[in-house]
């Protein structure tokens, strides 16, 4: 953190839900009543390309992008994604990670192989990891498309943001009849140590 700003880089391939979760997010963050800055990236996005979204918060952000080396927390909804964009996160910073593989087109069409390995890769470069399967934890929520959110309760648990905060983000940002089944995820992710 610098000047009291907060970098959160979301990324993820196109689908799972990366944008609404920088929505959230950022409804959360204008709780504490600072400045909160969002970009979103999502070229080809519908065709399983990348969505990287940046929300920076604090008490006054000059930009919505962060330069590499500043996020205090990369949230990777896909592990590839997690190893491309690791450059961007801080020595110290977190990175919580999906334990999911989507592979992208290269690999679809055998020009090239998924890595192998990229969790244990990533946990001996950086020094806070939290990998989980969150696929896994948005099923037991109830709906596998809720995985963003298991995503965002993993990372509410380490930011300053009230519980009051995430609940009335969540609230707004996800329709009526799908709002219990992501709270379940977020609380889910929430419960996720690391």
């Amino acid at each position: 953190m610098s000047n009291g700003v907060i970098n959160v880089l979301l990324v993820g391939v196109g689908g799972q839900g990366t944008i609404l979760a920088g929505r959230v997010l950022s409804l959360a963050a204008l709780s504490l009543g600072g400045e909160v800055k969002v970009s979103d990236i999502h070229g080809m996005a519908q065709r399983g390309g990348s969505v990287v979204t940046q929300v920076r918060f604090g008490p006054r952000v000059y930009a919505p992008v962060m330069a590499p080396g500043t996020a205090d927390f990369l949230v990777a909804f896909e592990k590839l994604e997690a190893r491309r964009w690791l450059p961007y996160l801080k020595l110290d910073g977190w990175l919580i990670v999906n334990d999911q593989e989507m592979p992208p087109l290269p690999v679809l069409t055998g020009a090239g192989t998924y890595p192998e390995d990229l969790v244990g890769e990533m946990g001996r470069l950086v020094n806070n990891m939290l990998a989980l399967d969150a696929l896994e934890l948005a099923r037991r929520a109830g709906n596998v498309k809720s995985a963003n959110m298991v995503l965002m309760g993993a990372l509410a648990r380490r930011l300053p943001i009230s519980r009051e905060a995430w609940e009335e983000a969540l609230a707004v940002s996800v329709p009526g009849r799908f709002l219990e089944v992501n709270r379940k995820a977020f609380y889910l992710g929430w419960d996720q140590n690391g």
